[in-house]
């Protein structure tokens, strides 16, 4: 069965682009399961753009570039399974893909059971150079179709960039996300920007079909195929603690192979992964910011997690200190509910007590703090309602 939370792995374009091979994604497959983000679960590697010849064969079928792939992809399908992950490739639904190869449109069945012959688990499927006079919505239910008779279970990823009012109908086609924006860069400017158009979309956000805030560029620093500056660590966490909470699918985009102990902090914070991976999937709701407001705002968003604890974010896009509050009455534990809320600041992995009524605390630029809150009966027993550190 296909997994009904946001999905984990890498991808290969952020980084890499065109420049990929089969020992490539055979070295990143021996990360994955070796560096423990398998254990997190990160199980999904994904091949983008670029693996294909630029035309098909006589029977219109896609071929692999012998060149970066001479053993063909089941050969490569059946080393990435081998690690115990899933296997996934990418097209789009125009004339070619986004660079220039050949594409499924007008071959949706074909390419979708040559997938599955091949053994990929989940699709990336773009939107370049598609048809002008053809809605995106009746392509994307062609492959959505196309997948779903094709004798495999294949995550349907729809990257239509957020355009042609796609969360109205996305749900529709059978995908299990869909990109509800333009790229990522790998700077802050990139982030806040991302993050900002959010926040008029999490109405479709939730279980089965999340809203996907494109591939993470944790650990990037600056190098690689969308390398635009790079981030500082604090904006790593913020930029990791975001698509955490507002349900975001996690693909990584660094190479592994080389990733910092910084990085690896990040990537591998299973507390804010267990927020994202929530088996309710209930979209976020924000307490603080407004679609209006600047993009260099501080927001705080909280989520109902499985089991009645609660998590909130406050994240700090601006360049200025921030010291935000978060009163408990509009999480719905007010005085009637005789509860008060045992915090647990799951960014450094400790708990911090029980608080009564409200807490507050400081947040320094492009910073963030994430809490898990459990209810717990008032007693009188908690703690002063600054949150320190």
């Amino acid at each position: 069965m296909i997994k009904l939370t946001p999905p984990m792995g890498w991808n290969s374009w952020n980084t890499f682009g065109s420049e990929i091979d089969e020992k490539l994604i055979m070295e990143t497959a021996d990360v994955m399961a070796e560096s423990g983000l398998l254990e997190c679960g990160y199980d999904y590697l994904v091949i983008d753009d670029c693996w294909s010849l630029r035309k098909r064969d006589e029977n219109y079928k896609l071929v692999p570039d012998p060149e970066k792939f001479p053993h063909g992809m089941k050969y490569v399908a059946d080393y990435v399974h081998s690690k115990g992950l899933k296997f996934g490739m990418y097209s789009c639904d125009g004339y070619k893909t986004c660079a220039g190869f050949p594409s499924s449109y007008q071959y949706e069945f074909i390419d979708a059971e040559t997938f599955a012959s091949w053994g990929v688990d989940y699709l990336k499927y773009d939107n370049c150079y598609k048809p002008v006079t053809v809605p995106g919505k009746l392509l994307y239910h062609k492959m959505g179709l196309a997948l779903e008779n094709c004798g495999r279970d294949i995550m349907f990823s729809a990257c239509n960039w957020g355009v042609e009012n796609v969360q109205e109908w996305i749900k529709e086609t059978g995908a299990h996300l869909w990109r509800s924006t333009g790229d990522i860069h790998d700077n802050w400017e990139s982030i806040k920007d991302l993050t900002h158009q959010q926040i008029a979309l999490q109405p479709y956000n939730g279980l089965g079909c999340f809203n996907d805030m494109d591939m993470l560029v944790v650990g990037m620093n600056g190098k690689g195929n969308v390398g635009f500056g790079g981030c500082t660590y604090d904006e790593y966490r913020t930029h990791f603690a975001l698509w955490c909470l507002l349900n975001s699918p996690l693909m990584i985009g660094c190479d592994i192979r080389i990733m910092t102990p910084e990085t690896k902090a990040i990537l591998m914070n299973k507390e804010l992964i267990a927020i994202n991976q929530d088996p309710a999937g209930r979209q976020p709701c924000m307490l603080m910011g407004s679609k209006d407001g600047p993009k260099e705002q501080t927001y705080v968003w909280y989520k109902h997690l499985e089991g009645g604890d609660l998590a909130i974010g406050l994240f700090n896009m601006s360049d200025n200190p921030s010291y935000p509050w978060v009163g408990f009455e509009q999480l719905g534990v007010d005085h009637t509910s005789g509860k008060d809320l045992k915090i647990r600041d799951v960014m450094n992995h400790r708990d911090l007590g029980i608080y009564h009524d409200m807490f507050s605390t400081g947040l320094e630029p492009h910073c963030c703090k994430v809490f898990r809150c459990t209810l717990v009966p008032a007693d009188g027993n908690y703690n002063i309602s600054f949150i320190n550190g």
